[in-house]
């Protein structure tokens, strides 16, 4: 099943984005980007992320020669939201969610290691805010906001919003 989502050009990430997946997830996006130039598909279902992961796949995307172009697809949440804003095209499944929320993160050493961990977070957490702001056309403080209450939007407000360009059809099985 793998080489077949590559042969059509087809990166899923599914479940919490780490640093792990989102290596493996970078690494073939680079792989399919080397190969030729036809759009990539990413399937995106990642309900939370950490935020350096989450940079990882924004800045991978940001690379690529191809068009990237995003389906959403469960829920999407957390800083893996902004991994829609480095798509070329952006779609959702019909019954996806989207839930505008901030990581968690957790820091250790000393209380100066700490506060400059902290003061590193929050330099990350605005340059998404900024992503999110430019792609969506929303004030960055708006939805520093939306993420700080942990806010939840179906596919049509995600439309809405400005997270989606559209939602897909779903087939007509005739019922």
């Amino acid at each position: 099943m793998t080489d077949e989502l590559f042969e059509r050009r087809i990166v899923r990430v599914t479940g919490r984005l780490d640093d792990d997946a989102a290596a493996k997830a970078a690494a073939t996006l680079l792989a399919l980007d080397a190969s030729g130039s036809r759009p990539i598909e990413l399937y995106l279902n990642s309900p939370d992320g950490a935020l350096g992961a989450t940079f990882v796949l924004i800045d991978t995307a940001d690379t690529l020669r191809s068009a990237l172009r995003v389906l959403c697809l469960g829920q999407v949440g957390g800083p893996v939201i902004a991994v829609t804003a480095a798509a070329d095209h952006r779609a959702a499944a019909p019954h996806a969610r989207f839930r505008l929320s901030q990581p968690t993160a957790r820091f250790a050493g000393t209380p100066q290691e700490i506060a400059a961990q902290n003061r590193q977070q929050q330099d990350l957490l605005w340059k998404l805010y900024g992503r999110l702001a430019r792609r969506t056309r929303r004030p960055a403080e708006e939805i520093a906001e939306d993420m700080r209450r942990g806010r939840y939007l179906d596919a049509r407000e995600a439309l809405e919003y400005g997270l989606i360009d559209e939602i897909i059809a779903t087939r007509d099985d005739g019922l």
